[in-house]
């Protein structure tokens, strides 16, 4: 059974930096594609970021330059290092894994709370 467990998410001060964690597990870790959505109240979940079993990263243009992906395949994890945090950052930000985007192989976490306030 698949299970992604994020964690990390907090309440910070505008200007602050969060780091966001994600443990897999169930799968093949270094062979999935790894990403962050964020889904805020009203609005539809997006991507945040996402990096290849290659290691492609890709940003949303939002995010650029204030948000770094990484993965650590020997420990079956994947973070999101989040910088310069605006108040529009704040969401539910959910770890997804997929392989080669097959819908059969595409599995969400349980989302983490971000909240950017003063």
């Amino acid at each position: 059974q698949v299970h992604l467990v994020e964690s990390g998410g907090d309440l910070v001060q505008p200007g602050g930096s969060l780091r966001l964690s994600c443990a897999a597990s169930g799968i093949i870790f270094n062979i999935y594609n790894m990403g962050w959505h964020r889904q805020a109240p009203g609005k539809q979940r997006e991507l945040v970021a996402g990096i290849t079993d290659g290691g492609i990263i890709t940003y949303a243009d939002s995010v650029k330059g204030r948000f770094t992906i990484s993965r650590d395949n020997a420990k079956n994890l994947v973070y999101l290092q989040m910088n310069s945090l605006k108040p529009e950052d704040t969401a539910v930000y959910y770890c997804n894994a997929n392989f080669r985007n097959l819908p059969s192989y595409y599995y969400w976490g349980q989302g983490t709370q971000v909240t950017v306030s003063s």
